[in-house]
């Protein structure tokens, strides 16, 4: 019975919106007689993903190595960043606005520079995706090693705890739903970063993401796969955040339940 209400609650509504679209889009694409090197419909792109499915596979699998790791890479360097923040009011002032200047610079004004240094490998597409999806990590973070009780804090004061202690016992298990917080919006830019680095860092011919593929259908007009690999970017995207909010509450569930 809970299933059924749950399917017919959270599953059907988007579903029924999905159907609506794409059929609006397939009947528009019909009645105004829309190019399609302009706008295919809906069974040209579907007919594109599956002629190229094993192609698309392959690009989802490098784009999902770089979202992958980018994300875990900002997710340690982030709390560690946070860490030294919020023990510290001097380099709180001092490394912040770095912090910042990740969040608001330009990615296409950075991303030659990049590669560049590291040169069209998956390493390139990595950094970019770490300095999109760092700064969510650190402001979260930041902000939970802070937001202790301070209650709490003068009785860690009394006890004599160490600093050591302090961040242990005190502001890490404070900072978890901060920090659960913060890895859902990262996880999202983790993607967007990937992609983007795909953009300006092929792998090469025999080796390519979903970023690639995008811009070389866009250049070539070949409109119905570049709808299909948007189409599989989406999809990875929605299935990296499914899975770390699914992983965020199976942790926020247990550590409340503490």
């Amino acid at each position: 019975m809970r299933a059924v209400r749950f399917v017919s609650e959270q599953v059907l509504p988007p579903l029924v919106l999905l159907g609506a679209v794409l059929l609006a889009w397939e009947l528009s694409v019909r009645q105004f007689d829309i190019p399609a090197y302009l706008l295919p419909g809906p069974r040209a792109v579907l007919a594109a993903a599956w002629r190229d499915a094993w192609q698309l596979l392959s690009a989802m699998r490098y784009t999902l190595q770089a979202a992958a790791g980018g994300f875990a890479i900002s997710l340690v360097l982030g709390s560690l960043i946070a860490m030294a923040f919020a023990q510290s009011a001097l380099v709180r002032r001092a490394g912040y606005p770095y912090a910042v200047f990740l969040q608001t610079v330009p990615i296409v004004a950075i991303a030659p520079l990049i590669i560049a240094t590291c040169g069209q490998s998956l390493r390139s597409v990595i950094v970019i995706a770490v300095t999109i999806s760092l700064f969510p990590i650190i402001t979260n973070v930041t902000a939970g090693l802070l937001a202790i009780d301070p209650k709490l804090a003068e009785l860690f004061q009394v006890l004599q705890a160490t600093r050591w202690q302090r961040l242990t016992k005190l502001q890490i298990p404070t900072a978890i739903p901060y920090a659960i917080t913060g890895a859902r919006t990262s996880s999202g830019l983790a993607m967007v970063g990937a992609v983007v680095g795909e953009f300006f860092a092929g792998y090469g011919q025999q080796a390519f993401g979903l970023g690639y593929l995008i811009q070389a259908n866009s250049d070539a007009l070949r409109t119905d796969k570049l709808f299909a690999a948007v189409l599989a970017a989406a999809l990875l995207g929605v299935a990296i955040f499914g899975l770390v909010n699914g992983l965020a509450l199976w942790l926020l569930r247990r550590w409340t339940q503490r």
